[in-house]
């Protein structure tokens, strides 16, 4: 069955641009002109290099070119093998660092330096590009333009990871311990913008405690986040942003930062009651209401992270169905994630079936959560007696097929969460923001649901069997998807970007090595191949030298002779003469 929706709800696909309107009457003269300078420009530089060579082939004689081509010859016969050292052991040198430097550019920006540069510079000197300036060129430019725009934001959305662990109590705890920071700045830079977006309001001038909390989110030095959270309790002791910023970045256990998140429980709901019952409507009030239901909702959305993580997995699962069902409307925060987790910990498979029923549908953005527990439930089914050597003979039966489309389908939509799973690639913690369909989301999700594979028997097994199976039917996922639309080509620098540098980043597809990489590597090699046989056998080596000089201008000096016998004796001098 193929997806319908998009991958992130809101993007639709961009409709077809209706064609240019034809140029007005006026500019015909000057479009024909251009379109004619279009087609003729490469005759016209093939001519001007054939008449540039002939000019220097009647210019030999006063240019001296065989007296100069004669010095040249003698030059290169007195030359001692120690200079042919010398050349070829530069020449790999220089070319070694060339490879070298390539090599770290490919690996750190995806694509060649040289490539990069011939593209930018040097194809529009040699007239590679048409002219900017023609109707259609303008017009293809400002489409391009504006479906790469369109199809970078709706691909590259970056999404608040709904099971992020806690600053204080759980990255710093592994910053202590390693010494790594595992968030990146582009991460944190994120949360402070999501902070400032649900925990502030333009009312917050009117209540000291709010206005010192409003500047709070956008200081970066945690230390001094803290102490102005206490600044700000000082001045009212129900400040509910006061003590969701202590449990998050002060608590050093979760233990801790429940007891913050009970009080900011506590302080929120009065705040949340009193603008309920307020009977003003005016758009500062709903604006006050709105940031006082996003304290209420992610208050007790971290309650319920917290009981999960300290073992109280029912109370935790009760507290998020509550939620869900006091505010439907915030599907968008994907609570259905935090629950769909607790369920599968729980073991209650049917609930999770349920859940799936509700969430995994057409009109709805997808997420590896969704479509890999949805794998996962059909794997359960079949996975205990499933043996590769057993399907090999008698086939598949109906169970099986089901697991496995809905394995390739998971595995479609995200291609990085299987070398996890099955533990190819080592896992980190995952970032506080991630990319859909990237590494990042691949990473947040195995990082939690790891465990509720393993414990299902033989369903990592038959993950292992069939999730390569995937990219046989989407040969060129960039271009046409299967189920769901094509891989998009941004995940890699968004990853980058919101993992830590000591993480590989997981690319898909693979990509090729530049021909500039090969080429440096292989005339690397050559050159130092040279050195060494020169250095010893020097004598040799200067022969096989002339040789190959000699070789190579043979072919020049034979195409002149032709033309000196074709050619009159003094046709140089009538010309001058002339």
């Amino acid at each position: 069955m193929a997806e319908s929706g998009t991958v992130e709800g809101d993007a639709a696909p961009a409709p077809s641009p209706s064609p240019p309107p034809p140029p007005p009457p006026s500019s015909h003269c000057s479009w024909r002109w251009e379109r004619l300078r279009l087609v003729t420009g490469p005759w016209a530089r093939s001519l001007a290099l054939v008449a540039a060579l002939g000019l220097l082939y009647f210019l030999r004689g006063p240019l001296r070119l065989r007296d100069n081509l004669a010095a040249v010859s003698i030059f290169l016969s007195t030359l001692t093998p120690k200079f042919y050292v010398a050349l070829t052991g530069t020449s790999s040198l220089i070319s070694g660092l060339i490879f070298i430097f390539e090599w770290w550019y490919f690996r750190k920006y995806g694509t060649s330096f040289i490539e990069q540069v011939s593209v930018s510079h040097l194809r529009p000197l040699i007239g590679g590009t048409e002219n900017s300036n023609s109707p259609q060129a303008n017009f293809s430019a400002t489409t391009g333009e504006n479906d790469m725009s369109r199809q970078s934001l709706s691909e590259c959305k970056v999404w608040r990871n709904p099971l992020n662990l806690f600053r204080g109590a759980e990255y710093s705890r592994y910053t202590w311990v390693t010494g790594k920071e595992p968030l990146t700045y582009y991460d944190m830079n994120l949360s402070a913008q999501d902070h400032q977006t649900f925990f502030t309001c333009e009312t917050d001038s009117l209540r000291p405690s709010d206005a010192v909390m409003q500047k709070t989110w956008r200081e970066r030095n945690p230390q001094a986040r803290i102490k102005a959270a206490y600044q700000a309790l000082e001045l009212n002791n129900d400040c509910a942003t006061a003590y969701v910023l202590l449990a998050e970045e002060e608590a050093t256990t979760i233990v801790d930062a429940e007891k913050y998140f009970k009080q900011a429980l506590r302080a929120g709901e009065t705040i949340y009651r009193k603008s309920q019952h307020c009977g003003s409507q005016s758009p500062q009030h709903e604006a006050q209401l709105r940031r006082d239901t996003n304290v209420l909702v992610y208050v007790k959305r971290r309650l319920a992270m917290c009981a999960r993580k300290l073992g109280r997995i029912k109370e935790a699962v009760k507290m998020m169905r509550d939620l869900m069902k006091e505010f439907p409307l915030l599907s968008v925060l994907n609570i259905h994630e935090n629950l769909l987790e607790a369920l599968l910990e729980l073991q209650a498979y049917a609930d999770v079936q349920a859940v799936l029923a509700k969430y995994d549908d057409i009109s709805l953005p997808k997420s590896a959560a969704i479509c890999y527990t949805a794998a996962l439930l059909k794997a359960r089914a079949v996975s205990d007696r499933f043996s590769p050597e057993t399907a090999s003979r008698r086939g598949l039966s109906t169970a099986e097929i089901n697991a496995v489309e809905a394995i390739h389908r998971a595995v479609e939509f995200n291609p990085h969460v299987p070398k996890y799973l099955l533990e190819m690639k080592s896992l980190i913690l995952p970032p506080e923001h991630i990319l859909k369909r990237g590494d990042s989301e691949a990473v947040a999700y195995a990082f939690f649901h790891l465990q509720h594979w393993k414990r299902i028997e033989g369903a990592l097994n038959l993950l292992h069997c069939t999730w390569e199976g995937t990219f046989r039917m989407i040969p060129y996922p960039l271009e046409k998807g299967h189920l769901f639309y094509p891989y998009p080509s941004c995940t890699e620098t968004a990853d980058r970007e919101l993992l830590p540098t000591f993480h590989d980043v997981s690319v898909y597809p693979q990509k090729e090595l530049p021909f500039f990489i090969h080429f440096t590597a292989g005339l690397c090699s050559f050159t130092a191949m040279l050195a060494l046989l020169t250095h010893q056998f020097p004598e040799l080596m200067v022969i096989f030298a002339k040789a190959f000089f000699g070789t190579l201008l043979s072919p020049l000096s034979f195409t002149m002779e032709k033309i000196e016998r074709l050619m009159p004796a003094g046709l140089w001098h009538q010309l001058s003469q002339i």
